[in-house]
């Protein structure tokens, strides 16, 4: 693993505060948040990473993809501006990632990539 970081990494924030995937994690146990702890940091310093960790999904749309004891568990992001946002987590339940899931990541990278773009439009003014 690299010594340096290559990409900074933020939790997805909603308009109310809330941190949705920091809040999952922190219903997880000790063991498992560690594990995608890991596999984060794995890719935080590490950019680009493929698989088995990293794996596109499409559309600027990203998954670390983490094996726990008896599970498997997934956070999807996107990367803005040397950010890795971190978008929705999930325990994976099925062989495909369902739809709602990416809905979900899709729906949260279109409001980081709308705020960025105001704050960038509001420091060129």
């Amino acid at each position: 693993m690299e010594s340096e970081k290559r990409i900074e990494v933020s939790f997805y924030r909603s308009a109310s505060g809330a941190e949705p995937v920091r809040d999952w994690l922190m219903k997880l146990s000790r063991e498992d948040r560690l594990a995608i702890g890991t596999d984060i940091k794995t890719v935080e310093f590490g950019w680009p990473v493929g698989l088995p960790v990293c794996r596109s999904l499409g559309d600027g749309l990203w998954e670390v993809r983490s094996t726990l004891r008896n599970r498997i568990a997934r956070v999807l992001f996107c990367i803005e501006g040397g950010v890795m946002w971190l978008l929705h987590g999930f325990i994976k339940k099925q062989q495909k990632t369902p739809a709602g899931e990416i809905s979900i990541a899709h729906k949260r990278m279109r409001e980081i990539l709308t705020a960025i773009r105001v704050v960038r439009k509001g420091k060129r003014s």
